[in-house]
């Protein structure tokens, strides 16, 4: 009995370890170029990752059409996003940003077997934003701190994005049947002196 209970502390000493060591270095998700086919055949999905290393801005961004121009050499013009998880051990995905001037949206899109869960639980950083919508971003190397508000208006998000967010298909028994659903949410910068309570609309923000 004392040598399971000696190894079992032990597991928890390496995994406390383990978990401090990369609370300090970072570990950064997987990255998959989602035109290839090892992405499809990956479920279009990669290995997350937890905490995101880097420089925090702490300097209010009024445009951010710049992210377009962000070129890293292996993730090329994607952003990283770091997402707050039930059990305290953040998570981590490879997305893509959309900015429009001021305003800065992410966003996703769900297919297959995705579909048949109610949405936000298709994707696990889906269901992490809409529990809490505190996010860190990493782009180009530096960190904002954001508040994720989800674009509930699937008019604003084809307008947005210039085509309907729900594709579909017509059967053969002229049944229409939906194949994709993307969902976008806006982000506010959080804990940004010149907004004083976190946001610039003085209501979706909350500081940490």
């Amino acid at each position: 009995m004392r040598t399971i209970r000696n190894a079992f502390l032990l597991i928890l000493l390496i995994a406390a370890g383990t978990l401090f060591t990369l609370r300090v270095t970072g570990l950064e998700p997987r990255y998959i170029d989602p035109g290839s086919p090892a992405f499809v055949q990956s479920g279009r999905t990669a290995w997350p990752g937890l905490w995101l290393p880097g420089e925090v801005v702490r300097e209010p961004v009024h445009d951010w059409d710049w992210v377009y121009e962000v070129d890293h050499p292996v993730r090329g013009n994607t952003i990283m996003l770091e997402t707050r998880t039930w059990y305290g051990v953040p998570h981590s995905v490879t997305i893509n940003a959309t900015a429009r001037g001021e305003e800065l949206y992410i966003g996703g899109s769900e297919q297959d077997f995705r579909l048949e869960k109610e949405f936000p639980e298709s994707k696990a950083w889906w269901a992490n934003i809409e529990r809490d919508p505190r996010v860190r971003l990493k782009i180009d190397g530096r960190i904002y701190e954001m508040t994720a508000v989800l674009v509930a208006d699937r008019a604003k998000v084809a307008e947005l994005i210039g085509r309907n967010p729900v594709t579909t298909v017509t059967g053969p028994d002229g049944t229409e049947q939906v194949t994709g659903v993307r969902h976008y949410w806006r982000l506010f910068q959080r804990n940004i002196p010149e907004y004083g309570d976190g946001s610039p609309t003085g209501s979706s923000g909350e500081s940490d």
